[in-house]
C-alpha cells in the first residue's frame, strides 16, 4: 500500500469526484477561487504559492498590478478558499544589492525544518530563482539568488538530501522561452549551488516544447510524485498543461515514470480566455497525509487561480501505467 510522508491537513479544500468521471484530477465546481482583482491593486493573481500554516492557511501569490508589473504579495485564509491578499508586494530584508527590485513571479513555498523558504522567479539582470525565509509570514529575509540568468521553475524539495538542499530548476532565456528541460542542483548552505543534474527532456505532443516543476514534490513509498507543467507550441501559440512524475527517493534526477497523457488542459472558459489564453500552471499542492486527498492549486490563462482534486495513490497508479519512461 502506498505511504506518504507528510501531517495530517484535515481542512484542505475538497470535493468528491463528480458522478461519471473517471479522470485522475477533476477540477473544483466553484473555480476560481482567486478573482484576478481580489486587491485593489491587481491586474491578474495566478501561478501562486499555498501552504498550511498555524492551523490555517498562508501563500505568496503572484499578483501583477494594474501598471502591469509583475509583484509577488502575502496573503491568509481560514480556509485556503476565501482569501485575504495584501494589495502591497512583500518588501524584503536583506543586501540591498541582493534585494533591488525588478520583478517577481510564479513564487513556491515550502517548510524546510524550522523555516519556510519562498523561491520565485526573481529579475536580476534576467530572470533567475530567487530566495527567501520566513517563519511567520511578516517578515521575509532574502539571500542570494541561486543561479545566473536565466533560470525559471526553482522548486525546492521539503527536506535535504544526503545533507543537501535540493532544487529542480529550468534553464532558460530572457524572453518567452521557446525551449527547456528540467534539471536539479544540489546546495550545502542554500547560497551555493551545484552538482547540477539533469532530469528529463520535452517529450512528444502536450510537452514537447519546454517542460518545468510545479508544486512541491510530494514523497510516498514510490518515489516523489512530482506535478510538472509542459508546453505545446499551437497554430494559436502556447497550451500550457500539466502531468505528473516519479521521481527516485535518494537519487532525484532518475525518473521512475512520467504521464505521457497529461493530467489537466486548459478547457475551461477561465483556462482557455484571460491575459495569456490556454494555460493551466500548477504551483502549490496540500496533501492530507491520511487520506491522502491533495488540493492542486493552478493558476488559469495567466489571470485567476483556480483548484483540483485527487488522490496521490491514484495519481501515482495512474502515472506509472501510462508513463513515457
Amino acid at each position: 500500500m502506498l505511504q506518504i510522508v507528510g501531517d495530517a491537513l484535515p481542512n484542505i479544500p475538497w470535493e468528491d469526484r463528480p458522478a461519471g468521471c473517471a479522470e485522475p484530477v477533476w477540477r473544483y465546481s466553484q473555480n476560481p477561487v482567486i478573482p484576478r482583482n481580489l486587491t485593489a491593486t491587481s491586474n491578474s493573481i495566478f501561478n501562486s504559492a499555498v501552504v498550511p500554516f498555524r492551523g490555517k492557511f498562508a501563500g505568496v501569490f503572484r499578483c501583477d498590478d494594474k501598471r502591469r508589473a509583475m509583484q509577488i504579495h502575502v496573503g491568509f485564509s481560514d480556509d485556503a478558499l476565501n482569501w485575504w491578499i495584501n494589495p502591497e508586494r512583500i518588501q524584503f530584508e536583506g543586501d540591498p544589492e541582493v534585494t533591488r527590485w525588478e520583478y517577481g513571479y510564479d513564487p513556491r513555498v515550502v517548510w524546510i525544518e524550522d523555516r519556510w523558504w519562498v523561491t520565485w522567479c526573481n529579475g536580476a539582470h534576467g530572470p533567475t530563482i530567487g530566495v527567501a525565509w520566513t517563519q511567520d509570514f511578516a517578515t521575509f529575509h532574502q539571500i542570494e539568488n541561486s543561479y545566473l540568468p536565466f533560470n525559471r521553475n526553482g522548486v525546492l524539495f521539503p527536506r535535504r538530501l544526503g545533507g543537501q538542499y535540493v532544487m529542480l530548476n529550468r534553464p532558460s532565456d530572457n524572453g518567452h522561452t521557446p525551449f527547456g528541460d528540467i534539471y536539479l542542483s544540489h546546495s550545502p548552505d542554500m547560497v551555493y549551488w551545484g552538482k547540477h543534474r539533469w532530469v528529463m527532456g520535452r517529450a512528444g505532443g502536450w510537452q514537447s516544447t519546454k517542460i518545468g516543476a510545479g508544486p512541491i514534490p510530494i514523497e510516498t513509498s514510490e518515489g516523489w510524485l512530482m506535478i510538472y507543467h509542459g508546453v505545446l507550441t499551437s497554430c494559436n501559440g502556447f497550451v500550457y498543461s500539466f502531468g505528473a512524475a516519479l521521481l527516485d527517493l535518494d537519487q532525484p534526477w532518475r525518473v521512475i515514470a512520467r504521464t505521457a497523457p497529461y493530467l489537466m488542459s486548459p478547457q475551461t472558459l477561465y483556462e482557455c480566455v484571460g491575459d495569456v489564453p490556454n494555460v493551466a500552471f500548477p504551483c502549490a499542492a496540500l496533501v492530507d497525509q491520511p487520506t491522502g486527498r491533495m488540493a492542486i492549486y493552478y493558476g488559469a490563462a495567466d489571470t485567476v487561480t483556480a483548484l483540483c482534486f485527487g488522490y496521490v495513490s491514484e495519481i501515482v497508479e495512474y502515472t506509472k501505467a501510462n508513463s513515457l519512461v
